[in-house]
């Protein structure tokens, strides 16, 4: 009964705390955040502990999943290098500075690792709510780089760990061959599952299995690569990717619509739950503490918050820079972005609930019996850097994007219209040969081309497309009134109501989108 009434509760507290965020202006993971505090504070949820297994094994699966599947290879590729470094480097060197400064404030040296570790990686969920108002290439780099720092950070996590609980010797040499192997083999597990799964669509005949399979497909990656001790973030991240660009090849449009609708509602639901789970833990969080005072961990938290995200800073302001010097090639200096353009990057490195996941799995005993001092602290220490980056730098990365300055995505829109002219281009040069092969009449495909080139012919005035639009909106709601007149008068069957509007539904939707919209469905 419990954990229905805890389902209830966070699904009120992510409809309301929605409805406030649209209605207030006021950032919704903040809003998420101080609900899950106010739930926290109240009976039976004030003793409510986060289980890591469900972040780290239900939420995350999923929401990698639907990022990889949202993401643009070619920007991948073209951004690969500063990717790389940002999802490998910045999170070495974030785990050795959180470290240090870590054991400066009197932390032993294997569990100041161990804070390094789970502080290291930005939270897919976290930037993903914030960074829809930045350009492709910069919003691309930033939710690549949280699906992979995680892979990393967790590696790092387990070395520092396993020091921690074993007390064995930390090896340089032990923690490369780590990080090869696991990069390596989730790459591998997650290619193989999804050209197993792909194979496995061809022959679905049913969309709603092409749903349920969409469902499953990134539980099918993890699982495997975690069997294997191999990174299962990875794995999931190459099948999402791979699942992107061979899905169309395979996939219907009915199966497309249904599992673009699921996975939009799944995320947001997933991560505001995320958002309310971590803000239930801060009571819980400082009733926990006893290694230390709450002053002491209260300072040591805001130093720790300065160090990450100080780090980040210093990082988009050096290496780049350094990178510069040594790559001078002339389609690198037309990359290249200014300084202000550059803040918004090291800005969005906000930490969320896999941080906090990472935190709890530190056992509490070690396996000779000891007693893991500090980790107390090492939880409350996350939940403040959380609570920081999404009180700090979440609330205020719309201002700094807005002072970046960025160009217009004219590219997008341009590949848009290319898109669209070679469609109907294409498709007025075939229509011929198909109206014969399907004993179409030469008046019924005169008409067939009509209908395309009106459907193509989209006012090139902004406004102009604007009016014609909410023209066919109205019409629709005609169309929608008569409908119902036709069901409440018996004339027409609910079922039959139900397929026409289905139809009216997907018009509706088609002219409701447009062109500079920030994700458009994706296929899997």
């Amino acid at each position: 009964m419990a954990s229905l009434e805890l389902v209830v509760v966070i699904g009120t507290a992510i409809l309301l705390m929605g409805w406030l965020a649209r209605r207030t202006g006021i950032s919704e993971p903040l809003l998420l955040l101080a609900a899950g505090g106010l739930i926290g504070l109240t009976p039976p949820f004030d003793s409510l502990s986060l289980a890591p297994e469900v972040v780290l094994l239900l939420f995350l699966p999923a929401l990698l999943y639907w990022e990889a599947l949202t993401s643009s290879v070619r920007e991948i590729r073209s951004n690969l290098r500063s990717i790389a470094l940002q999802s490998t480097a910045l999170v070495i060197a974030t785990a050795a500075a959180v470290a240090l400064a870590a054991h400066t404030l009197g932390y032993t040296w294997p569990i100041a690792f161990v804070l390094g570790a789970v502080l290291a990686p930005t939270d897919a969920a976290a930037v993903a709510a914030v960074a829809t108002a930045m350009p492709r290439r910069i919003r691309t780099v930033l939710r690549t780089e949280s699906l992979l720092n995680d892979g990393t950070a967790l590696v790092l996590l387990a070395v520092a760990v396993e020091v921690v609980i074993d007390r064995t010797s930390f090896s340089w040499g032990a923690v490369i061959l780590d990080f090869a192997g696991s990069y390596a083999g989730g790459v591998l597990v997650g290619g193989a599952v999804a050209v197993l799964l792909l194979a496995v669509r061809r022959r679905l005949p049913d969309p709603l299995l092409h749903s349920v399979l969409s469902v499953a497909t990134p539980f099918l990656a993890f699982l495997p690569a975690e069997l294997l001790h191999v990174s299962g973030v990875l794995a999931v991240v190459t099948c999402g990717l791979v699942t992107m660009r061979v899905g169309p090849r395979v996939i219907g449009p009915q199966a497309r619509v249904q599992a673009v609708a699921f996975w939009q509602v799944a995320s947001h639901l997933l991560n505001s739950a995320l958002f309310v789970l971590v803000g239930i833990q801060l009571p819980s969080a400082v009733t926990a503490l006893s290694s230390v005072s709450l002053v002491q961990a209260t300072k040591a938290a805001v130093v720790i918050s300065t160090v990450v995200f100080g780090t980040r800073l210093v990082w988009f302001y050096t290496v780049p820079y350094l990178v510069r010097l040594m790559d001078r090639r002339a389609q690198q200096r037309t990359r290249r972005i200014t300084a202000a353009q550059r803040l918004p990057l090291a800005w969005a490195g906000m930490r969320g609930a896999i941080s906090l996941a990472a935190a709890l799995t530190i056992p509490a005993v070690a396996e000779d019996g000891r007693i893991v001092q500090q980790r107390d602290a090492v939880v409350f220490i996350t939940v403040v850097v959380i609570v920081v980056s999404l009180t700090v730098m979440g609330p205020t990365l719309p201002t700094v994007v807005r002072r970046a300055r960025y160009p217009e995505d004219a590219d997008r829109a341009d590949e848009v219209a290319l898109a669209r002219t070679h469609l109907t281009r294409r498709a007025l040069a075939d229509l011929p040969g198909l109206a014969v092969r399907h004993s179409v009449t030469q008046d019924t495909a005169g008409r067939v081309a009509q209908q395309i080139r009106e459907q193509t012919d989209v006012p090139a005035d902004t406004e102009a497309a604007d009016r014609l639009r909410r023209l066919e909106l109205a019409l629709l709601g005609v169309k929608r009134d008569v409908l119902g007149e036709l069901r409440d008068t018996g004339r027409i069957d609910d079922a039959v109501h139900r397929q026409v509007q289905h139809m009216l539904d997907v018009e509706e939707l088609r002219l409701s989108r447009t062109a500079d919209s920030q994700d458009d469905p994706v296929e899997f």
